[in-house]
């Protein structure tokens, strides 16, 4: 089999033992919200936010070096 299938299928297996794991619910709560949800649900939403925030910071950052470049090549 190819590597990429086994990869995908070890990592799809452990996805599946982690959400068994982690169906508790939970509570929680920010200022005026409270959601209850269960743990595993929790921590994709978590994971998303975090790969959301560092492609977003990235292009900014990458933006702004981008920009000082053209700044200094201009300024020459």
């Amino acid at each position: 089999m190819n590597f990429k299938v086994i990869l995908i299928v070890v990592l799809a297996g452990l996805a599946l033992v982690f959400v068994a794991q982690n169906l508790e619910v939970v509570s929680v709560s920010f200022l005026l919200w409270e959601i209850s949800m269960s743990r595993a649900v929790l921590m994709l939403f978590c994971l998303l936010a975090g790969f959301i925030i560092g492609w977003f910071m990235n292009s900014y950052l990458s933006y702004r070096k981008e920009k000082k470049e053209v700044k200094k090549i201009i300024d020459k």
